[in-house]
């Protein structure tokens, strides 16, 4: 499926997968593409930043009663840092990650790499779906990625944009993704 992406996109979907296994999860969810974007993607202009993304997300994950990994692991004694550092040096190269779905389970996409396997949740599996059919001829985009993020409006990342203020409509507009009628 990386065929069809963009190096942008590809780093993108690479780093939100990276930033999934960073938080302790074991798939790829819609709010870690909503993450990635926000670091990669121009978007600073409707209020998004990675830092507010994080912060939403650190609530969401706190009023389900899920702890930051870097403090449980160091409650135990392990440095993540120092675990990280260890890791294969292509850890984070996109080239070395592929973007796949599973030919008996055709609704399974999985991002595999140096650091794991990480299967796609329905929803970020839509977010995917969604910009590859949306990707124009020069490839799927950061652009395209964020149209998938839109695209469903009872996603996590919508949600996240929402409470952070952000007028969905008027982005939605700036990328082409709905025309405002006259």
């Amino acid at each position: 499926m990386f065929a069809r992406f963009t190096p942008e996109a590809r780093r993108t979907t690479v780093r939100a997968g990276l930033l999934a296994l960073d938080h302790g999860r074991t798939t790829l969810d819609e709010d870690m593409l909503l993450l990635a974007l926000a670091e990669s993607w121009p978007a600073a202009g409707f209020g998004v930043t990675p830092e507010a993304v994080r912060a939403e997300i650190g609530e969401r994950e706190a009023a389900r009663g899920l702890a930051d990994d870097r403090e449980l692991l160091a409650a135990i004694g392990v440095d993540l840092d120092e675990i990280r550092r260890r890791l294969p040096a292509r850890r984070d190269d996109p080239l070395a990650w592929r973007l796949s779905r599973s030919r008996l389970r055709p609704l399974n996409v999985v991002l595999s790499g140096p650091a794991g396997d990480l299967p796609l949740t329905a929803r970020a599996r839509k977010v995917v779906e969604v910009a590859v059919s949306t990707g124009g001829h020069s490839g799927v985009t950061g652009e395209d990625l964020l149209k998938g993020l839109l695209a469903d409006g009872s996603n996590a990342s919508v949600s996240i944009l929402y409470r952070l203020g952000i007028d969905l409509r008027g982005l939605a507009a700036s990328i082409g993704f709905l025309h405002r009628s006259a």
